[in-house]
């Protein structure tokens, strides 16, 4: 397995996984909606605020994920973590957690404070996520599930609560997303 960054010449290859995995997990609307969302998080988000990483196998991606940067109250360096897709033929074999954990190893490279996701506890605990209150850090929008509403330090230090409203990049300013 190989792990790099992401490069916009994989895009149309990025794109079809994700229509892909989400069309086989949930439906072709749905994995529809999350490639266009794709095309639209990597046409419009600047390089410096978009960050891909893939797994490749046999030169075949079979994972991405992306973090895009996200804006806290405090002024830390944030990024949040979304979306995640890793083929349905290599799942359950810890494809997705090296690949976070590549990718939060690269942001900790860059000096980035805070990650946040919003999705699955159990599965994004095993990467060092832990649920946040909203009274710590408030989501750009309405949680459906406040749940999965997770974050992590990469820098060691507690994350202090913080009093204002966040932001996420013109992509993820969805609130059916969240």
């Amino acid at each position: 397995m190989k792990f790099s960054l992401f490069s916009e010449s994989k895009t149309k290859e990025v794109i079809d996984l994700f229509k892909r995995v989400f069309s086989e997990s949930e439906s072709e609307a749905e994995g529809q909606a999350i490639a266009d969302f794709v095309g639209n998080l990597i046409a419009t988000t600047k390089s410096q605020d978009l960050i891909g990483c893939i797994a490749e196998e046999n030169e075949i991606i079979v994972g991405c994920i992306f973090f895009s940067r996200f804006t806290v109250p405090s002024g830390q360096d944030a990024f949040i973590l979304s979306p995640v897709a890793v083929s349905t033929d290599v799942q359950g074999t810890g494809v997705g957690q090296k690949l976070i954990q590549y990718g939060l190893d690269h942001l900790r490279s860059l000096n980035v404070s805070l990650v946040f996701t919003y999705g699955d506890p159990s599965f994004y605990s095993k990467t060092g996520f832990e649920q946040i209150n909203e009274d710590i850090v408030k989501a750009p929008f309405h949680l459906s599930q406040p749940i999965g509403w997770l974050a992590q330090s990469l820098n060691g230090q507690e994350i202090q609560a913080m009093a204002g409203p966040t932001q996420c990049v013109e992509a993820l300013n969805d609130p059916s997303l969240w």
